[in-house]
């Protein structure tokens, strides 16, 4: 897929990637079992993305509105350092990991579909959305995946992240031979 070169531009200059989890790594659904615990769905495919992108020197967060123990095991799997639960404004989260790293908003990258993520698209240098999302929320984004949230969306971004920085060939070769 040949992305546009404004957007080329953007993805450039990305350090970070920060993810929403309800609508992003999962499809939006909150299941729970008779006894009441939460489950979400993951996609394997999003997860060895978000370490590809690590491979790059790209660095993850999630900023999620809920708290859940499975988002935080999730997390964990995916290495991700930062991790902001209860978040109903994510502005404050946002700037605090980006101060954390240093980082300018130009260099980060965001991936929400709801209403609360508008602010954050906005101050991002890259901001992402899925076919799923609110259209207010795809009205601001930058980038809409082919894929659904849940469903590999995370993972398109990583690999246009990898792509576009050039890295794709040195961050694959050992899995690719």
């Amino acid at each position: 897929m040949m992305m546009p070169p404004r957007l080329i531009e953007k993805m450039l200059k990305i350090k970070l990637l920060i993810l929403d989890v309800d609508g992003i790594l999962t499809d939006g659904r909150i299941v729970y079992d008779s006894r009441g615990h939460q489950l979400k769905f993951f996609d394997v495919q999003d997860g060895f993305g978000i370490h590809l992108l690590r491979m790059a020197g790209v660095e993850s967060a999630i900023i999620t509105a809920k708290r859940s123990k499975v988002v935080t095991r999730r997390a964990k799997d995916f290495k991700v350092k930062y991790i902001y639960q209860d978040c109903i404004n994510k502005i404050k989260p946002f700037e605090n990991v980006s101060k954390r790293l240093n980082l300018q908003p130009d260099e980060v990258c965001f991936i929400g579909d709801d209403l609360i993520d508008i602010p954050v698209l906005k101050r991002v240098g890259f901001a992402a959305s899925v076919p799923n999302a609110v259209d207010e929320v795809k009205e601001v984004a930058h980038y809409v995946t082919r894929r659904e949230g849940g469903r590999g969306a995370v993972r398109e971004v990583c690999d246009l992240i990898i792509k576009a920085q050039g890295k794709w060939d040195q961050v694959t070769s050992r899995f690719t031979g």
